[in-house]
């Protein structure tokens, strides 16, 4: 079988990443150890120029930006279309999958199964965010659900709150959480973990928490009073230009910490990331939303205790005091109230930790992923 992901977020060495370039590789090299083609098409947004790449056998091809004022868009949807029929004359494609917007402008080629992996769209993230839904992306999001074949969500929640807002018009569709790669993200006793160390892993924005748990450490501080929280992940900036980690370095300074309590280590790649998750001693991830959140099931594997959300799909990943713990994520007592409970019950957040790495082997791992994956396309492609 020969998929094609068309996504701009493929990681590129030395550049930091999200969720859907993590998942994306991950699943392409896995795609390829079963002996499948894999090809990776999007605009470049690491540089100005057209890139074409070999990642283990995965062809990632990132194609020339093009910024034309008002027709940006319809430029590198003509390209990334141009691309895929090239590709496909090569080597037919039978699957193509993307991401909720990505199918608004490209022309559909027979007989390939087109598929939409919700991790979260525009619409979704509106309501999350309680903004309103711009006419152009909701439009774009609109279009491009018409055109697919079938529909992956990464959760039940990603599924049922999309689907208050855009129809799936009858198309088939399947929930299948993202693998973990659990190569990396498995327990590493050669490493020591740090007394009172906290540990956050995600873009540093709103939408992932990061301000709530800045202000639930004055009272973490002042029953541990050596407690470290180190903040792993990519800057967000405001629309004006300010950068978040600004905004939490000023904020943190008006609450009197001392800046030795919260660090700022940036963005790691997967390994690094999986030493520094084996050090901490408590995973923290309040986030205001998610579609499924990969940190969490990542730090679970390799059998560290971990606080999660209990928005979106927090509940499908873990069942409080039993795999992990789950936080009110816009209170900053209650996650406060989680943290000291960790840092004070070292025995029971070692069962608890034990049965949360069980519970990811199970239903995470690879193997089960791809089946599942793997089948959904079958699918797809004998219902053409």
């Amino acid at each position: 079988m020969h998929i094609c992901f068309i996504t701009s977020e493929y990681p590129k060495a030395g550049h930091p990443h999200g969720g859907i370039g993590t998942f994306v590789s991950t699943i392409s090299h896995e795609l390829v150890k079963r002996c499948h083609e894999v090809s990776v098409v999007g605009i470049n947004v690491y540089t100005e120029t057209k890139e074409t790449e070999t990642d283990g056998n995965v062809l990632i091809y990132r194609l020339k930006p093009r910024k034309v004022k008002g027709l940006t868009w319809w430029f590198n949807s003509k390209a990334i279309h141009r691309k895929l029929i090239e590709i496909h004359q090569k080597k037919p494609i039978d699957i193509i999958e993307t991401a909720e917007l990505g199918l608004a402008f490209i022309k559909k080629i027979k007989p390939i199964g087109y598929i939409i992996r919700l991790h979260g769209g525009h619409h979704f993230f509106a309501e999350a965010e309680n903004r309103k839904v711009t006419w152009w992306k909701g439009f774009q999001e609109r279009r491009s659900f018409k055109k697919a074949d079938g529909f992956i969500a990464v959760s039940n929640y990603v599924k049922t709150h999309t689907a208050k807002y855009l129809s799936y018009h009858g198309k088939p569709i399947e929930i299948i959480m993202s693998p973990i790669n659990l190569d990396i993200f498995e327990p590493k006793p050669y490493i020591t973990t740090q007394s009172q160390t906290l540990l956050f892993a995600g873009t540093v924005c709103e939408k992932k928490g990061a301000y709530q748990l800045v202000k639930a450490m004055p009272r973490v501080i002042r029953q541990f009073p050596e407690v470290q929280l180190y903040i792993y992940g990519r800057d967000w900036f405001f629309k004006d230009g300010r950068s978040y980690i600004s905004f939490l370095k000023d904020y943190i300074s008006e609450l009197n910490i001392d800046p030795k309590h919260i660090q700022f280590m940036g963005a790691v790649n997967m390994n690094d990331l999986a030493e520094r998750y084996a050090a901490a001693e408590v995973c923290v991830f309040p986030s205001l939303m998610e579609t499924q959140g990969l940190v969490a099931p990542e730090a679970m594997a390799m059998e560290k205790l971990v606080i999660f959300t209990e928005c979106g799909p927090g509940k499908e990943t873990i069942t409080h005091k039993d795999t992990g713990l789950l936080c009110n994520p816009y209170d900053e007592n209650d996650i406060a109230d989680k943290i000291l409970w960790a840092l004070s019950n070292q025995e029971d957040c070692k069962t608890i930790a034990q049965k949360g790495r069980a519970y990811v082997l199970s239903n995470f791992n690879m193997d089960t992923v791809l089946n599942k994956n793997l089948g959904f396309y079958e699918s797809v492609i004998s219902n053409k």
